[in-house]
């Protein structure tokens, strides 16, 4: 609903906004922050928080270019660059979610600080591989083979969107039909009242992060992609999106409260806003100040929705 009256509201001044071009530059900016915004919202529905994502996505990004780059890359002309190269950027995550996991779960850390503090230092890491690998701030000459999946297509199916599907109808048949996605949401709820009921706390949360690890890993593969090059900033200033667009779609700071279908609104009205200001020509600086004060006001708003709930 608000989705459709912001895009009627801004068609009154910028009728482009409806333009199929516009719709199609929507949909390819769209699709990675879906991907990443997913595993963000199975970390919150466990009211934990993941800040370490844009990091990954950084430091998975020059990795992977490492072994697949024909400048001087380990695996330069192999047939199997490509796949080594993505299973690079998968395990990254994972192992990175692995021990975001292992410390808000295991180690009772908060998971705000740990991830923050992963940030810096898988963020830190990603810069010096780049430095120490080439003396440029980006790793180019990516295989064509690679460089295909954020643009290529498969049967006049663009890959990124048959890639960031599966990763949504895999989540929402996660959280709404198995075991763990009841699991997931009895956590967030009440964690001493799942740990009663034999849930298992702590591999729950584990499991939300590596989840999230994943995702990020993923998004990356096709940030990395699109812009033919890894490098260490890759989706640096993307971080207050993905929360952001969680949280717009409903999922709630809180734990207990989220959907995959949430995480594509919030995702897509996030996308639309940005295109939208940027047509009604504003600076930078009045788009970022117009996605924060949305994204508060998002905030604000479960924060009011769950003393409401206490209350009641």
């Amino acid at each position: 609903m608000l989705l459709t009256v912001y895009v009627i509201g801004v068609a009154i001044f910028v009728p482009q906004i409806l333009s199929l071009e516009t719709l199609r530059e929507v949909a390819i900016a769209v699709l990675p922050l879906l991907v990443a915004v997913i595993g963000e919202t199975f970390v919150l529905i466990v009211a934990g928080i993941d800040l370490s994502m844009t990091a990954v996505m950084g430091r998975g990004s020059v990795v992977a270019a490492s072994i697949m780059t024909g400048t001087g890359g380990y695996l330069a002309g192999n047939p199997v660059a490509v796949p080594v190269g993505i299973v690079a950027f998968v395990v990254i995550g994972l192992l990175v979610g692995l021990f975001n996991g292992i410390c808000a779960a295991r180690l009772r850390m908060p998971s705000f600080m740990v991830s923050l503090a992963t940030m810096m230092f898988v963020g830190g890491l990603a810069v010096w591989y780049t430095s120490w690998h080439t003396r440029s701030v980006s790793i180019s000459n990516l295989p064509e083979v690679f460089r295909r999946i954020g643009y290529g297509a498969v049967f006049g199916m663009p890959i990124s969107f048959l890639l960031a599907s599966a990763v949504a109808l895999i989540a929402h048949s996660t959280l709404s039909r198995t075991l763990l996605g009841r699991w997931l949401y009895a956590v967030g709820r009440n964690e001493k009242a799942a740990r009663i009921s034999g849930v298992p706390v702590e591999r729950v949360v584990t499991t939300a992060f590596v989840i999230s690890g994943a995702c990020a890993a993923i998004a990356a593969i096709i940030y990395t992609s699109r812009i033919e090059t890894g490098t260490p900033v890759l989706a640096q200033n993307l971080l207050l999106d993905i929360i952001g667009a969680a949280v717009i779609g409903g999922v709630s700071l809180f734990g207990g409260r989220g959907t995959v279908m949430a995480a594509l609104m919030g995702a897509l009205f996030l996308t639309v806003l940005d295109k939208g200001l940027q047509l009604l020509g504003l600076s930078l600086f009045m788009v970022l100040t117009v996605k924060g004060s949305v994204i508060l006001l998002a905030a604000v708003l479960d924060v009011a929705r769950q003393r409401w709930s206490e209350l009641r």
